[in-house]
């Protein structure tokens, strides 16, 4: 079988190491295009092993399609894509297309899955394997795997060490059912669909008001990325690792309460906060305790967005 994978970053970096060891026929890569920073890993491993890769802009454009054609593919693989395909490219193989999203579809429809689900509070996500089509996220469902999402978890340790892994092993099974032509198309049901939009800092701005549940999840839910936002009098900075303290007030929300080795400890309305790590615009993330000595952070100090 004549596999295009569509994909990038380690995901999709390990996605290829399963297919080659799976020994499949790997005939094409497509990777957005390369960033100042780094080049990225798919395309890495890709030129390593010497399989035809592709960076274009858009792959709607007519010379990406002509590309495309030549590769003569079986089926797409697109393994952790922020782009919506073409029509022509999705239904050109003669068994399709196939797809990883990091939800139970269709739930959680969008760019930010994971984050939804735990700045929601959830206690359980999972992925879909789906055939995508015109729509985002809307496809018939393959297959579907089930994770708790731990009372800790944040949105890094979810994917990396739950639906990651766990991906992988699915996109394998995945191949295997359409390679015995029993792969299910199963539609889903527009009854239960969610979607939201991209996470970003507009939705990450800490009230502390809120209950102090709802504010844990919110910081584990940006983290790391794009991580909470909050206020020290005119001084902004982002929230990443911290601990929840239920039952421990004794102060206004937003209040400083206590500063220690780990952190500093944050009021909310029934519980607090203890901060462990925080970043400032333009710099790298640093300890809390580091930072808050840095500003001469003191008990009776208040935050706010």
């Amino acid at each position: 079988m004549r596999i295009v994978l569509i994909g990038q970053a380690a995901f999709g970096e390990k996605v290829l190491q399963a297919l080659i060891k799976g020994e499949e026929d790997i005939v094409g890569i497509y990777t957005p295009p390369d960033s100042l920073e780094k080049t990225d890993p798919l395309k890495q491993l890709a030129l390593q092993l010497d399989i035809p890769t592709f960076q274009p802009e858009r792959m709607r454009a007519p010379e990406g399609y002509r590309e495309y054609v030549k590769l003569k593919p079986d089926l797409n693989l697109m393994a952790y894509v922020t782009s919506i395909l073409p029509d022509s490219i999705l239904k050109w193989p003669k068994l399709g297309t196939i797809q990883y999203h990091p939800s139970l579809l269709p739930k959680h429809r969008g760019g930010s899955a994971i984050n939804w689900a735990i700045i929601n509070g959830e206690t359980k996500t999972g992925l879909t394997i789906f055939w995508p089509d015109k729509g985002i996220d809307t496809g018939p469902i393959l297959l579907q795997k089930e994770v708790e999402i731990s009372p800790d978890d944040t949105v890094g340790s979810l994917y990396f060490n739950k639906l990651f892994p766990l991906g992988i092993e699915a996109i394998a099974e995945s191949i295997e059912l359409i390679k015995k032509g029993i792969a299910p198309r199963i539609p889903q049901d527009e009854s239960q669909a969610t979607y939201e939009g991209l996470c970003t800092e507009k939705d990450s701005v800490i009230d502390w008001f809120q209950p102090v549940s709802k504010i844990y999840n919110l910081i584990r839910g940006t983290n790391p990325q794009p991580g909470a936002v909050t206020y020290l009098g005119g001084r902004r900075f982002k929230v990443f690792d911290s601990e929840l303290l239920a039952g421990v007030g004794g102060g206004l929300p937003g209040e400083i309460t206590d500063t220690t080795r780990q952190g500093f400890v944050v009021s909310a309305k029934d519980g607090a906060i203890l901060i462990k790590r925080v970043q400032v615009k333009g710099s790298p993330k640093t300890a809390a305790a580091e930072f808050a000595a840095q500003i001469n952070l003191q008990t009776g100090d208040r935050l706010g967005g």
